[in-house]
């Protein structure tokens, strides 16, 4: 039996903040149904890449789950909406704000059909506060929260972070809200709003960004690949690539040096201690680089961790793939899609003493695929009551 065995989640998210979160809910052992937009579904299916007309992006955030499709701007498809929410334990979306109230189906509406129902909302700004109506991307919450501005390296145009994190980080966000709130649940039967914003999230995972500007003055900019107060802690250029060193302690630099054969780094008073070190670091890069342009980065590695020295090289997607770790852990699993055939994807990373981490995952469901299914099941309709709603553009 898997943790959230018997949840059910209402998904009417869209895209990737939304559906990675009940991705995550789905691998935890809920059973998610997607309400899309029948025709056309939910806009990532035209997102690329494509293998054999399935879209790979939609079929890697959306396998397993189950489809339904619904018409909410008709009356007739507001009305079985409403029936649903009454058998579910859990509803996500991610419209901008006031979205769903204008459709008549806001938090207040549907609470009153369900009581227990956690409502989870996931958007740029949040539900409150004055930006809380405007339209956001990813880059848009990486650019507010601060993000953009410390990544990258000095005197170079501001970055983004190579992958969404703005809608993964508040995917996650409100993965975990919807357990707690599920939690609450448990404990007084009732349930309640999940209001997640892709800004705020931004601003949680600042990290130290916000007390170094306290301390220093100044705000923090990007600076490259190292770590602003520890070091050595970067990449380094091998003699064929580069790879990465974490010295986390004044211990561990010992090792290091000791491990490439430079004990004089060691009588050096200006790499006596991290603070120092830090302080120093473009004369301790110098030094270090002198040794590491003699070896390529695997011979390197090998020496560094045989020493117990964190480092390890930096993949690029195809080694990640083929990493051993990686697999060791089923991080890799296949989906088999009747279209695309089969496709790896990322597998689940919580690993859970009673939760089996099977190597594969179901495929991405066809718009509205089980319509009769979910609505004969839940909603008692007759397979010809649900072939009229389909008729008449409900489905």
């Amino acid at each position: 039996m898997k943790p959230l065995q018997n949840i059910k989640v209402l998904d009417l998210s869209r895209v990737l903040a939304g559906p990675f979160c009940t991705m995550i809910l789905s691998d935890l052992g809920a059973e998610v149904v997607k309400v899309e937009v029948p025709g056309t579904g939910d806009d990532a299916r035209s997102f690329g890449p494509f293998r054999n007309g399935q879209s790979l992006y939609f079929l890697s955030i959306n396998r397993g789950k189950k489809s339904v499709s619904l018409n909410l701007k008709t009356d007739r498809g507001k009305a079985v909406f409403r029936d649903l929410v009454k058998h579910f334990d859990v509803l996500v979306e991610n419209f901008r704000p006031g979205t769903m109230e204008r459709l008549g189906l806001g938090y207040e509406t549907l609470r009153g059909l369900n009581p227990k129902l956690i409502y989870a909302a996931s958007s740029g700004y949040g539900h409150s506060g004055p930006h809380s109506k405007k339209a956001s991307y990813d880059i848009l919450a990486q650019a507010m929260g601060g993000i953009m501005s410390i990544t990258g390296w000095p005197d170079t145009p501001p970055t983004r972070v190579g992958m969404s994190l703005g809608d993964i980080t508040a995917s996650l966000y409100a993965a975990i809200g919807i357990l707690a709130a599920l939690q609450y649940r448990n404990a007084t039967g009732i349930g309640q709003k999940v209001d997640v914003s892709m800004l705020d999230c931004q601003v949680s995972i600042l990290e130290n960004a916000i007390t170094r500007y306290q301390v220093e003055g100044t705000p923090p900019g990007p600076i490259g690949n190292r770590h602003p107060t520890i070091a050595p802690f970067q990449a380094f250029k091998a003699s064929d690539r580069y790879f990465v060193v974490a010295c986390g302690n004044n211990s561990l630099w010992q090792r290091l040096c000791e491990a490439i054969q430079r004990p004089d780094l060691l009588q050096n008073d200006a790499f006596a201690t991290n603070e120092l070190r830090t302080q120093n670091l473009q004369s301790l890069v110098g030094e270090l680089d002198k040794t590491f342009c003699t070896k390529t980065a695997d011979e390197w590695v090998a020496v560094i961790d045989g020493a117990g020295v964190p480092c390890g090289p930096i993949n690029t997607i195809d080694k990640v793939l083929t990493e051993p770790q990686v697999n060791a852990r089923n991080m890799i699993v296949e989906v088999d899609d009747k279209q695309a055939g089969t496709v790896k994807i990322a597998g689940n990373p919580i690993k859970m003493s009673f939760l089996q981490d099977n190597a594969s995952r179901g495929p991405a469901p066809e718009i509205g695929e089980h319509n009769l299914e979910v609505l004969s099941q839940m909603l008692g309709l007759t397979e010809q009551e649900v072939k009229t709603l389909k008729d008449n553009g409900v489905l």
